[in-house]
């Protein structure tokens, strides 16, 4: 039985009605159980909790053997890029609607919770996307953004625009020239977000790939594609204006012919706790209404 937590850093959905009443509710429980409780420096300030220490990411990852994350996805995917260089596990406590990887409801927390605190839990581990985004100049090449995503690198075509054209390689090798609306490559945690909307597959947590998918693509040959996870994707902007380029929802438009986005596996992983009996299917038939098996 591994050892129980001493430590834990809260963050919230502060936006959500009431959240800072649900918040504070989580923070008195988790102190209830014997730990000593900070908020994340945002969360805090929003919520005006003042009896608890503020921390920002770095002091989290310092200080803390635990991160209990309430919110939906999307706030789940934000502490996970800040906090999986720290090596910090995080349990999601789902205020969202879909809730993939926040995978406790709210009005299950105390009896749910409490064991796993204790340490009766079990521990998975998540690959990241790290990407970059490249641009030649006289001086050679310029390297214009870098940063993490746990779900996916998506490249798009210009609001007001057409199509892109898109040159990918995989592992130095020539893939093909895609003319879409754009080109999503996913982690097997983003496999089941816009991947899947566009037609992409399900890939378990425990595979060792990527999925790429293009978007709206010219081509009706041009189909969704599942490449091992080592070395490098390379996607060039071809043609097509007012292109961009966002990682998790964090965007750099603008960008010009030439420029080379690069999608690598990240060397940090994201540890996520869930509650005992835990399973990745169960959790598919839940949030994909796969309804017509029992177990």
């Amino acid at each position: 039985m591994p050892s129980r937590f001493r430590h834990a850093a809260l963050v919230g959905k502060y936006q959500a009605p009431g959240s800072r009443k649900v918040i504070a509710g989580v923070a008195e429980f988790l102190g209830d159980q014997g730990l000593e409780v900070s908020l994340e420096a945002t969360t805090a300030q929003a919520c005006g909790l003042a009896d608890y220490a503020a921390l920002d990411a770095q002091a989290i990852g310092a200080q803390c053997d635990l991160a209990i994350v309430v919110g939906g996805d999307g706030t789940m995917l934000g502490t996970a890029r800040q906090l999986a260089r720290f090596n910090v596990p995080l349990v999601g406590i789902n205020q969202g609607r879909l809730g993939f990887m926040t995978d406790i409801p709210i009005g299950e927390l105390r009896e749910t919770l409490a064991p796993m605190i204790a340490g009766d839990y079990e521990e998975e581990h998540r690959t990241m996307l790290e990407g970059s985004v490249k641009r030649r100049t006289g001086a050679g090449i310029d390297t214009l953004y870098e940063t993490f995503a746990v779900n996916d690198v998506v490249v798009s075509r210009g609001a007001g625009a057409g199509m892109v054209e898109l040159r990918v390689s995989a592992q130095e090798h020539f893939v093909a020239n895609f003319r879409a609306d754009g080109l999503i490559v996913a982690s097997p945690t983003g496999s089941t977000a816009y991947a899947l909307s566009a037609g992409g597959p399900i890939l378990h947590p425990s595979i060792a790939g990527w999925v790429m998918v293009p978007i709206a693509a010219h081509s009706l040959s041009n189909r969704p594609i599942v490449l091992p996870d080592f070395g490098e994707i390379s996607i060039e902007i071809v043609a097509g204006r007012d292109a961009s380029v966002n990682f998790d929802h964090q965007s750099l438009a603008s960008l010009l012919h030439g420029d080379v986005i690069c999608v690598r596996r990240s060397e940090h992983r994201i540890r996520i706790l869930h509650p005992r009996g835990w399973s990745y299917y169960a959790t598919l038939r839940r949030k994909l209404f796969w309804n017509e098996g029992t177990e």
